[in-house]
């Protein structure tokens, strides 16, 4: 079973060829270099590799910025395809009260004690475990407008060093659906959630009806998640698969939000055999 670790922004020639370990599998696109990692040739649980060598890249960024700086802001993101990622990177030798902390959405008209809360999640996974320097929670229950004025007053000031984020098997960066937009300056958005979103978050069983799914939510926008200077991206499971086919051998469109990836330097973007499936 193999890691797949696919490093965006790198030249690559349309050939295949090996070196070491990894094995680079060049495309027709000269900005995307895949590579497809097995460690020590082992036959190790794609998964677990998958989320360990995340957490450990992601680990090396931010000690690296603290080292450079004294201080580090991150961006986290949530869902059923982040829980192994972040259980690993807890448990990274990281200096946790020079990091200042973001989270990528959250849905309007949610308490914070909701099982389906985003800030319930990140608090009992993430901030209750490390005690980060500080957190910034995105508040569903504040006034939408207000909320995304505060947030993006808040991260004006902080630039992000690595931001941790998945795709969504609509291919939505964030709650970013859809046609996404892409030129927006604002850091963030009320949005509206698409169906296919909602049917996602129902199918990973944070809801029991479809009609109890919220049909909007505030999210980092897509301009602001590119800001970051480097990005994490982890993306297990089958269901997945197509959503990392479009992002990787499609156009940059808004209809796959998660192609705009490959206009930015600095992703790794870590699959499993399974989400990588279906790459050619």
């Amino acid at each position: 079973m193999l890691l797949t670790h696919l490093l965006i922004g790198e030249a690559a020639p349309a050939k295949t060829f090996s070196a070491g370990n990894f094995t680079t599998l060049g495309v027709n696109k000269t900005f995307l270099s895949p590579r497809i990692y097995s460690p020590g040739g082992s036959p190790a649980k794609s998964k677990a590799s998958e989320t360990k060598e995340a957490a450990r890249k992601g680990a090396e960024l931010i000690c690296k910025a603290i080292n450079e700086r004294g201080e580090t802001n991150i961006v986290l993101a949530t869902g059923v395809s982040q829980f192994e990622m972040l259980n690993e990177l807890v448990n990274e030798n990281i200096d946790w009260t020079k990091v200042t902390a973001f989270h990528l959405d959250e849905y309007i008209g949610i308490s914070k004690t909701h099982p389906a809360s985003f800030r319930k999640y990140l608090k009992e996974r993430f901030v209750d475990i490390v005690s980060p320097k500080e957190f910034n929670y995105v508040n569903g229950e504040a006034d939408p407008v207000s909320e995304c004025i505060r947030l993006g007053n808040l991260i004006g000031k902080r630039p992000i060093d690595v931001a941790f984020i998945g795709i969504g098997e609509n291919g939505h960066l964030a709650f970013n659906d859809p046609p996404a937009d892409f030129e927006t300056g604002e850091a963030f958005l009320a949005v509206n959630l698409d169906e296919a979103c909602r049917k996602q978050q129902l199918g990973e069983g944070w809801f029991a009806t479809l009609d109890e799914v919220p049909g909007k939510a505030i999210s980092m926008s897509v301009k602001q998640i590119l800001k970051s200077k480097a990005i994490i991206c982890s993306v297990p499971d089958t269901r997945k698969a197509k959503a990392v086919k479009n992002t990787l051998e499609g156009s940059v469109t808004p209809d796959v939000p998660s192609s705009i990836l490959q206009q930015h330097n600095a992703v790794w973007l870590y699959l499993d055999k399974d989400s990588a499936s279906l790459i050619s």
